[in-house]
């Protein structure tokens, strides 16, 4: 099993909940984060004066999936999710050694 961790745009997090609902994977968890990295915060005008803002508020999607699914699910992410520009984010890979779904005591690959 896999854990993909994805820090995107927050106005693309709608596009990539339908791209991995359209795949058969709607299982999501997604969280508001602030933060930075070669986007460097953004530079803002207002009334002739420009502030810079060093936090940027991103979105963190987090998918659990089978091996197997890995690569599909990571490819619909990154699709839906580019823009092209700098800030459209990061999607990282995690290896998860064990699952256990709650209300049945399901364990491994059947609890995702």
């Amino acid at each position: 099993m896999k854990r993909i961790e994805a820090i995107i745009r927050p106005d693309k997090v709608g596009g990539v909940f339908a791209a991995l609902k359209k795949i058969g994977h709607p299982g999501v968890m997604i969280s508001e984060i602030e933060g930075h990295g070669n986007q460097e915060g953004l530079k803002l005008q207002v009334r002739g004066n420009t502030y810079k803002v060093d936090m940027v508020t991103k979105a963190r999607l987090e998918v659990i999936v089978k091996e197997n699914e890995t690569d599909a699910i990571v490819n619909a992410i990154r699709k839906a999710a580019y823009t092209g520009e700098i800030g459209d984010g990061k999607i990282f890979v995690h290896p998860v050694d064990d699952a256990m779904r709650v209300r049945t005591g399901e364990r491994g690959e059947n609890a995702v």
